[in-house]
C-alpha cells in the first residue's frame, strides 16, 4: 500500500546526547521525505552538538565524539535542512513527544523559527501503542515480519519506521477502536490528518505538553505539583510561577508559549468593563 497524500511527508528519527529537549543535541538526523507523486528522498547527516556525548549514550548509537567533531555544526545545517522539510507533513516513531521537539528547539536555538502548527504530526508509536501497545524493533517483526538490522542506526530506523506505517495501514484496514469514551470507530486509515488525529496523544499547547488543553479547550499545566490547573489561574494567584519556569530547564518553545499565555492573561486582568 502506497499512503494517499496531499503534500510531502518526511519522516525523521535523532540521535542524540541524551532525552532532555531542553539541553541535549542532535549527533545524527534522518529524513526520509515521501512526495504525493511516489517519490522517495533520503538524507542522512551527522552533526557536531558542540557539546560531549556521553558514554552511556554513545553505548546505546554508537556514535562517540571522535566521529561528530568534524561535522558541522546544526547552525550550519540549519537553513538547507529548514528549506528542504518546508510545506511538509511530519512522521516519527515517538516524534511528537521527542524528535520532532528536540528539533524545533535546535531551530529556535538557530535562530529559526519551525512552524508546526500547520503541519500534519503522525506518530507511528503512538498508533503502535494504542493498537497494540509494544519498541520499532518489535513493531517491525509484527507488523513486516522481519527482524530490524542496525536498530539505534538513525537511517534504519528511519525507513523501518515508514515501512511500519505501511503495513500498519494494511493491518487495521477496516479494524475498529473503541476509546475512553466508548466510541467506536475505524481510524487507521489511508490520510495523514485522521492518522495524526489518532496518533496524538493528548491536546498539546506546547510541543513536549508541559501545557496541553483540557476537555473544555483551555490551557492548563500537565506536570509537578499545579497538574490539571489552568495555566492563567496559577498566573493569577502565583506570580512567580511564570519566572521559575522561564528560569528552569525548560525548552525554549515551551517558555515562548507561556510567555504568550502570560501576556494573554495580563491583557484578560487588564480589561474594563463599561
Amino acid at each position: 500500500m502506497e499512503l494517499k497524500l496531499k503534500r510531502p511527508i518526511a519522516f525523521l528519527d535523532l540521535e542524540t546526547t541524551g532525552i532532555k529537549v531542553a539541553t541535549d543535541r542532535i549527533v545524527e538526523i534522518s529524513i526520509v521525505k515521501i512526495h504525493p507523486d511516489g517519490k522517495k528522498e533520503i538524507k542522512t547527516r551527522r552533526v557536531n552538538p558542540e557539546m560531549h556525548i556521553p558514554k552511556e549514550t554513545s553505548a546505546i548509537h554508537g556514535i562517540f565524539d571522535e566521529d561528530v567533531k568534524d561535522e558541522p555544526t546544526f547552525r550550519q545545517l540549519a537553513n538547507g535542512l529548514h528549506q528542504f522539510l518546508n510545506n511538509c507533513d511530519l512522521a516519527g516513531y515517538n516524534s511528537n513527544r521527542f524528535d520532532i521537539p528536540l528539533l524545533a528547539e535546535e531551530f529556535l536555538r538557530a535562530d529559526i523559527e519551525f512552524d508546526v502548527d500547520t503541519r500534519k504530526l503522525v506518530d507511528v508509536q503512538n498508533i503502535f501503542h494504542k493498537m497494540e501497545q509494544r519498541t520499532l524493533v518489535a513493531a517491525y517483526k509484527y507488523y513486516c515480519g522481519k527482524d530490524l538490522e542496525n536498530a539505534h542506526s538513525a537511517e534504519a530506523d528511519t525507513i523501518a519506521t515508514y515501512e511500519v506505517l505501511l503495513a500498519q495501514l494494511d493491518h487495521y484496514k477496516d479494524a475498529e477502536f473503541k476509546d475512553k469514551d466508548g466510541t467506536v470507530s475505524t481510524p487507521v486509515v489511508n490520510d495523514v490528518s485522521a492518522l495524526a488525529a489518532f496518533s496524538e496523544v493528548s491536546k498539546n499547547v506546547d510541543l513536549i505538553g508541559f501545557i496541553i488543553y483540557n476537555d473544555e479547550g483551555k490551557e492548563v499545566i500537565n506536570f509537578g505539583k499545579h497538574k490539571g490547573r489552568l495555566v492563567s489561574e496559577i498566573f493569577k494567584t502565583e506570580s512567580s510561577y511564570y519566572d521559575w519556569m522561564m528560569k528552569g530547564d525548560f525548552p525554549l518553545s515551551t517558555k515562548r508559549v507561556i510567555t504568550k499565555l502570560k501576556l494573554k492573561s495580563s491583557s484578560q486582568g487588564n480589561m474594563k468593563l463599561f
